[in-house]
């Protein structure tokens, strides 16, 4: 699919899905974006991205407010319960729909947030240090086969699309390896970095510079239309492509891994209709800029 398409896509899910901003909105509020996660992440990379677009749209200040905390739980929360006057929204990921099957009891019931746009979606990507003993994923499995609950691999927190896709190559490779979770993918990265665990999942935008420098590799944990094909299952098979391991249940590891983590705009709940409505498509496409460090890389399947 051509990025022309995908922007259109994203713009016209995001069309369909935008409800209208509240009327009573007084004229010059600040509109406050909260990232449930702190800066450094692709949920903050993309508010920001986004907050100018918005605040066009709204003819209004669009200020980014990061609350982190519980893998997202701690924004949620506050956004869920804040005042439906279209003053506060909530850029939102995976773990909206992870979180009520983690969690035994939240501090926000899930229908107290209403969807609004579907913004875009990105990736992840497997991460290990440039200096791991591991080449390969099949290297990494390995070694996690042989020494059950001696490595370990950090997560920006619980609950999260990082923490799921680790703990997806965990139960599909039958090993056993400890979680440490971290506020945030900027502090899960430097303790990969810094050799504290042994390997990570990352999405990619925020993960590239490290790719680039070459701090850590990254292996093809991508969908087929990606760059670097991952080989793991026939669907992602591509002529003088590396086999990069021969797990068990590696095909459908590699499909599981296709379904990449998504952002998403969220509002309180409100008990009626909204009246102005803001430009959620524009945000959608300028998420979608190739030019954008976080640019997803295609619309979310």
């Amino acid at each position: 699919m051509n990025r022309t398409r995908r922007h259109l896509l994203l713009g016209a899910s995001a069309l369909a899905l935008a409800p209208h901003a509240h009327a009573q909105n007084a004229a010059g509020s600040t509109v406050r974006l909260v990232v449930p996660f702190p800066p450094g992440g692709l949920l903050d990379g993309v508010g920001r991205l986004i907050a100018p677009v918005l605040g066009s749209g709204l003819s209004q200040t669009v200020v980014v407010d990061n609350k982190p905390g519980s893998g997202g739980n701690i924004g949620t929360d506050i956004v869920a319960k804040a005042a439906p006057d279209g003053l506060t929204w909530l850029l939102g990921s995976p773990g909206l729909a992870i979180s009520p099957s983690l969690y035994p009891k939240l501090p926000y019931k899930p229908e107290d947030l209403q969807p609004v746009a579907l913004l875009g979606g990105q990736p992840n990507v497997l991460l290990v240090p440039s200096d791991s003993p591991a080449r390969k994923v099949a290297d990494l499995i390995d070694m996690l086969q042989k020494a059950p609950g001696k490595y370990q691999y950090a997560s920006n927190g619980n609950g999260t699309s990082l923490h799921l896709s680790a703990e997806l190559l965990k139960f599909k490779t039958r090993s056993f390896v400890l979680h440490v979770p971290y506020r945030g993918s900027a502090p899960a990265m430097t303790a990969l970095l810094s050799g504290e665990v042994n390997f990570m999942f990352d999405n990619l935008s925020p993960a590239l510079p490290q790719i680039q420098a070459g701090r850590c590799a990254r292996w093809p944990s991508l969908p087929p239309h990606a760059a670097r094909p991952c080989r793991m299952c026939r669907r992602c098979r591509r002529p003088g492509s590396p086999v990069t391991t021969s797990m068990p249940g590696s095909a459908s590891w590699c499909r599981a891994a296709r379904r990449r983590p998504w952002f998403s705009a969220w509002k309180p709940s409100a008990p009626r209709p909204c009246a102005t409505r803001p430009s959620w498509p524009r945000c959608a496409s300028a998420a979608s800029n190739p030019n954008s460090a976080a640019a997803p890389t295609s619309a979310p399947t």
